[in-house]
């Protein structure tokens, strides 16, 4: 079982943090990371992830912040279009349920 270093536990605030299995649960971490990490969260994140992951993880969850995505494309030089969560129609959808 592949274990997360301790300096992570603060992002996995909702769930038993020793039960989670790195290989597992990869893009779960990586989408926790991606939203919430700091730098050295982040700099973990490029040791034990491929950038592919990581692009992958970014482009197909829609449950990032607009802030989070846009600055995630950026680094990753991903165009917005290609990250779900940036797509027109679903920020739109969300207004539906919450229209702040």
């Amino acid at each position: 079982m592949n274990k997360l270093p301790a300096s992570l536990k603060k992002y996995f605030w909702d769930v038993d943090f020793e039960k989670i299995n790195l290989d597992n649960r990869r893009v779960y971490v990586l989408r926790r990371i991606l939203e919430y990490g700091d730098e050295t969260a982040v700099r973990w994140m490029w040791k034990n992830f491929k950038e592919e992951e990581i692009k992958n993880a970014l482009c197909n969850f829609r449950g990032y912040s607009l802030k989070t995505a846009n600055f995630w494309a950026f680094i990753l030089n991903i165009k917005k279009e290609d990250v779900k969560c940036l797509n027109r129609s679903f920020r739109e959808t969300q207004k539906q349920f919450w229209p702040y």
